[in-house]
């Protein structure tokens, strides 16, 4: 069995793949395609139906998507790709070295002011839950998280990094400054609270995910609360992993008082909503038991 593989670009013939079967898989088309053009990796390659179609599942078969011997199928180059793995450990190592680095170095920032004033007790702690939270998130990506996806276009990589580190770059030059002004105490240790509550939230969701999937799968299930308390928010929304993440710089934010911060969080808590509701679509679509009553990522509003 044989198929014409089209570039979406230009309606132009990339080759002629053979040695395929019925049974043959989109992955198996995608190996073939590779063994002709070695520029278009597996990881690279993008296949459809359509021009403009959905891309094909790698376990989805020729004979199950109706193609025949001398068919057609279309290939989208996405671009050179990186790992994600990469991905977070670039996007979250920036911010633990430019956040310690303005915390611990005032001087190159501030200059003269910078080293003759006193650094307040909250500045201090803002900068230990920083390095909490993106220590955390370091540990996570090499130990914790499975990525459905091995990779993403490396052109975004630039994107993110950029977002990750100019604003840390944004809440750490304020939150050291030498003309810093903390709010009370009460205030500061009810935020630390709230904060380190909503990381171990956070990491508990993310374990409860990563149990969902075994190793090396792409297998998709209902995520469902566990024995661990703070994965009861599955009931109230499907992605608290999410909503965690905004309570953790909601309550930064609350702890320092610092407008950059509650900016970042507001910026976080949309870009997540985005994430969130596509997720909770998919969820919905995919199964149709899905609950009901969960929301996207804030429980009862959205």
């Amino acid at each position: 069995m044989q198929l014409e593989v089209i570039n979406v670009v230009g309606s132009k013939l990339v080759c002629v793949v053979g040695d395929l079967s019925a049974s043959s898989s989109i992955k198996d088309v995608k190996n073939a395609v590779y063994v002709q053009r070695k520029k278009f990796y597996q990881d690279r390659q993008s296949l459809r139906l359509e021009p403009k179609g959905k891309t094909l599942k790698d376990e989805e078969t020729l004979q199950s998507l109706g193609l025949k011997n001398g068919g057609k199928i279309y290939l989208k180059d996405l671009g050179p790709q990186i790992g994600w793995t990469t991905v977070f450990l670039a996007e979250y190592a920036g911010p633990l070295v430019i956040y310690l680095l303005i915390y611990q170095r005032p001087w190159i920032f501030y200059g003269d002011a910078g080293s003759e004033a006193s650094v307040h007790l909250t500045a201090h702690i803002a900068a230990a839950c920083w390095t909490l939270h993106y220590a955390k998130r370091l540990f996570e990506t090499v130990f914790i998280h499975r990525f459905s996806h091995a990779t993403m276009p490396i052109l975004n990589l630039f994107k993110n990094c950029s977002y990750y580190w100019l604003f840390t770059a944004y809440v750490a030059y304020h939150v050291n400054h030498p003309q810093f002004t903390s709010p009370s105490a009460i205030q500061v240790f009810l935020g630390l609270g709230g904060f380190l509550l909503s990381e171990f939230g956070n990491f508990s969701i993310h374990v409860a995910l990563r149990n969902l999937r075994p190793p090396g799968s792409k297998e998709r299930k209902i995520p469902y609360p566990t024995d661990n308390p703070f994965t009861k928010l599955f009931n109230l929304v499907s992605c608290p992993n999410y909503t965690y993440e905004f309570f953790s710089w909601f309550f930064f934010t609350v702890m320092t008082q610092c407008l950059p911060a509650g900016l970042f969080a507001a910026a976080g808590l949309y870009q997540m909503s985005v994430w969130a509701i596509g997720k909770h679509k998919n969820y919905k679509k995919e199964f149709p038991d899905y609950p009901k009553s969960r929301k996207a990522i804030l429980p009862f509003i959205l």
